[in-house]
């Protein structure tokens, strides 16, 4: 075996295949020299606060490749001006290598128009606020969207919500005054659907029930009725009911006359108006309380004592008459009640006498 291993052909093959090896190494490291130019190295120029199209044109010179980006917008530094660089400068780079260069914008970046309309314009103008819109001019316009964010505009143009505008830019707001009051209606009697849906749109009312003939949707039918009638005042924003036909409104005049019956009050003028006078207001005279009458007293009368007449007495007896002192004479009543009870007698001869009755009292009342 080792005297194989001594062989000369085996000797020659060994020495070839290393002479091969140690060939191909030396040829890699010299094409590496060669392709990442091993050795060489320049500096890097310094390039800040250049404009973008200076600095991109040393770089170029200087056999440096470069990438431009942009930073956020600082309004103390000209547009398109280098605000950073890197490698640094006076920094060692092989040919060829890659300097990233950062530059300022020449304006805020774009934002997004944020979706405001219809809303009401106070939390419209914060939220335009927050996304760094400033607001110019706010112009009112008659609307029935009272104090609504109507429409956006930026250098006098409409922009719609989504659209991409400079940071800090200046916008003038739309926004709704109220509806206007007393407007005149538009006659669209005679014209089509469609050109009465544009009639009444300019004149800021709206389209109310289309009631079609024959029940399609026919935008090119003639409006022979509308209602409110025209002439009459609304206010903006009022819906305005439509009757169409393919007719002409000279024959459907029967059609016509009932809708007046129902929809156009009629008012008889042949009456006087009524006059109302307005009471004038006077102030309420002061009265004195009244003073109450006095009161007639009634007198009350005092019972006179009944007058009796002596009885007369005998001569020749002498005796005093019946009833004196403090007897009082026996009224009919009382006779009457003792039936059994016999007349006063005055003398002794035994003559009765009949008893005398009570005066009558008169009473009188003032």
């Amino acid at each position: 075996m080792l005297k194989s291993l001594f062989n000369w052909k085996v000797l020659l093959n060994l020495v070839v295949a290393i002479a091969v090896f140690v060939g191909l190494v030396w040829l890699t490291f010299r094409w590496l020299e060669y392709h990442t130019n091993h050795g060489q190295e320049i500096p890097v120029p310094n390039v800040i606060n250049k404009s973008v199209y200076d600095a991109v044109k040393i770089l170029e010179d200087t056999g440096l490749e470069y990438e431009v980006d942009s930073a956020e917008y600082n309004p103390k530094y000209k547009p398109f001006q280098v605000l950073k660089m890197h490698p640094i400068s006076s920094s060692r780079v092989k040919p060829g290598s890659l300097v990233r260069i950062v530059v300022n914008p020449r304006t805020w970046a774009p934002i997004t128009v944020p979706d405001v309309i219809n809303r009401y314009s106070g939390l419209a103008f914060q939220r335009l606020d927050q996304v760094g819109l400033k607001i110019g001019d706010t112009i009112y316009e008659p609307s029935i969207q009272k104090d609504a964010l109507l429409r956006i505009l930026y250098k006098g143009n409409a922009v719609n919500p989504g659209s991409r505008l400079p940071r800090f830019s200046v916008i003038d707001v739309v926004v709704g005054s109220g509806p206007m009051r007393n407007i005149s209606i538009p006659s669209v009697v005679g014209l089509t659907v469609k050109e009465a849906r544009a009639v009444i749109s300019k004149s800021m009312f709206e389209v109310g029930l289309v009631e079609h003939e024959d029940g399609s949707k026919d935008e090119s039918d003639i409006i022979y009725y509308q209602d409110p009638a025209s002439g009459d005042v609304r206010d903006q924003g009022m819906q305005i009911d439509l009757w169409a036909s393919k007719r002409t409104p000279a024959e459907l005049r029967a059609k016509i006359e009932q809708l007046n019956s129902i929809y156009r009050m009629k008012v008889d003028t042949s009456l006087p108006p009524v006059h109302y006078d307005e009471v004038p207001n006077h102030s309420e005279p002061a009265y004195d309380p009244p003073v109450a009458a006095p009161v007639p007293k009634k007198e009350i009368p005092k019972p006179e004592p009944a007058k009796t007449e002596p009885a007369k007495t005998s001569a020749a007896t002498g005796a005093k008459p019946a009833g004196t002192g403090a007897e009082k004479p026996k009224t009919a009543a009382t006779g009457s009640q003792s039936s059994g009870n016999k007349p006063v007698s005055t003398g002794s001869t035994g003559q009765q006498q009949p008893a005398q009755k009570p005066k009558a009292k008169k009473v009188v009342v003032e």
